[in-house]
């Protein structure tokens, strides 16, 4: 066997030691850790695209020789792309502050583990910088990570810094498309990294005149299985694999679950259902006549053959009204105890404002009723236009800041109700930490409670009740 192929097939040996010591240590990650195909570069030394693990021999045996240890977590620390899906980007972004992000929220899952499998020399000032951040955005998701460095700006030392002491592994495989991959040896069909190894394991025979010499069969066993993988590429598939792990540390494996905290907390965010708040607004909305062509119903045979026949004379009219659906009588509830900030108030009622002022959202006349409440009623506004809104927005002022009791807006919206106030309301939105007390019957109307994730605290909300929790930028 020559000295590259040697080289090469040592590397392979690493990596299933690395493969083999994760999978003891933390089986939760056993549905993870089989779906990377391994694939040697000479220009990439240690990256993924969700697909293959990409490697260079040379530099993946000297990590091994430094430290054992090394390697194991460079192994998580791609996984962990993966499994937060960072791989996945939009174009439009700005590659070297996600970059940054991806790194600390991945090391910072690393740390969480709490295990000595993948410690670095380096781990004191990366549960520094972490805990850093952590106070920064409370949960170290890579979303949030980018945002607060997009808004704080730092300087370039600063960024410098941070970079050299996160950096792990190359991520220039996440922006490549399937041609440059190919050019720079990596991916193909399917089948061709299979093809390869098979024809690498037959090639290291021959040359050594004896295929048991190197590779026992038990090498051969656990190669095959770290190679013959089948491997994964979309971002649902790895969102499938995620939602599994969740469910396993939450169950088979509990104990484990409850040790890495931050992980089981990062995969709860990122596997967390995202929702349309535009389309669950309109989910309030009433059937209601608007002056408007119903094309549904208009004949356009008798339209036209009337204008042919009759010249400017149509056969048939087209209908003027037509059945939409448009939010007309709803209440917006307002939580302004001191835990909710008023700048989160003014954003949530300028969403759904601006929902609201969108084709079809709006009928010319609105009975639309805005309370404030803290553990008391402190501003109730009826609101019948658009004009009205408009007005009320530029001189809104948030009032209260005491504690927190959800009972005496459904006593003062039933109380409007008996007096006729509303003729079909809908439903009530109520903006809110959920730290206060909730009504012990459910009303005559829908009732929904949304939640900023980054307040949001209880956890028990009526069954009676829709729950909605939303992160500040999906407002």
């Amino acid at each position: 066997m020559n000295k590259s192929k040697q080289i090469e097939k040592l590397s392979y040996d690493v990596l299933q030691y690395s493969r083999n010591t994760i999978m003891v240590n933390l089986r939760f990650l056993d549905a993870a850790l089989s779906r990377l195909m391994p694939m040697p570069n000479k220009e990439i030394h240690f990256g993924t695209d969700g697909k293959y693990l990409v490697f260079t021999p040379k530099y993946l045996l000297k990590r091994y020789v430094d430290n054992a240890e090394f390697t194991v977590h460079d192994h998580l620390h791609t996984l962990f792309h993966c499994i937060f899906r960072h791989n996945f980007v939009s174009p439009v972004i700005d590659r070297r502050l996600w970059k940054l992000a991806c790194d600390i929220a991945t090391e910072s899952m690393i740390i969480s583990l709490g295990t000595k499998i993948a410690k670095m020399n380096e781990q004191g000032q990366l549960l520094q910088k972490c805990n850093y951040f952590e106070s920064q955005v409370k949960t170290l998701t890579a979303e949030k990570i980018y945002r607060h460095l997009q808004d704080g700006p730092m300087s370039e030392e600063q960024l410098k810094s941070l970079e050299n002491l996160f950096y792990v592994d190359d991520h220039r495989l996440w922006y490549m498309t399937d041609e440059q991959k190919q050019s720079n040896g990596i991916g193909g069909d399917d089948g061709n990294a299979n093809d390869n190894n098979k024809q690498r394991d037959k090639d290291n025979s021959n040359n050594d005149g004896n295929s048991n010499d190197d590779v026992t069969n038990d090498d051969s066993e656990s190669q095959t299985q770290l190679d013959g993988s089948p491997p994964l590429c979309s971002e649902e598939d790895w969102q499938n694999i995620a939602e599994r792990i969740q469910v396993d540390m939450e169950t088979l494996s509990k104990s484990q679950g409850d040790m890495a905290g931050g992980l089981l907390q990062g995969l709860r965010e990122v596997n967390r259902e995202r929702y349309d708040y535009t389309a669950f607004l309109k989910k309030f909305a009433v059937m209601g006549e608007a002056m408007q062509v119903n094309d549904d119903e208009f004949d356009y045979i008798f339209y036209t053959y009337g204008l042919k026949l009759y010249k400017n004379m149509p056969l048939i009219e087209p209908l003027e009204y037509k059945e939409v659906k448009r939010i007309r009588e709803f209440v917006i509830a307002i939580d302004t105890s001191g835990s909710v900030s008023g700048e989160l108030v003014q954003t949530f009622l300028q969403k759904t404002y601006n929902i609201m002022k969108q084709t079809e959202s709006f009928f010319n006349r609105i009975n639309i009723h805005i309370i404030q409440c803290d553990a008391d009623i402190q501003e109730h506004v009826k609101i019948t236009s658009q004009e009205e809104f408009d007005e009320y927005l530029k001189v809104l002022s948030i009032r209260g800041l005491g504690g927190t009791d959800f009972r005496p807006v459904f006593q003062m919206v039933d109380r409007l109700i008996d007096e006729k106030e509303f003729s079909n309301l809908k439903g009530l939105i109520y903006f809110t930490d959920g730290w206060g007390t909730f009504p012990s019957k459910k009303p005559n109307y829908e009732t929904a409670f949304i939640f900023i994730k980054e307040d949001y605290f209880n956890e028990i909300v009526p069954p009676w009740a829709i729950k909605l929790i939303l992160d500040e930028d999906e407002i």
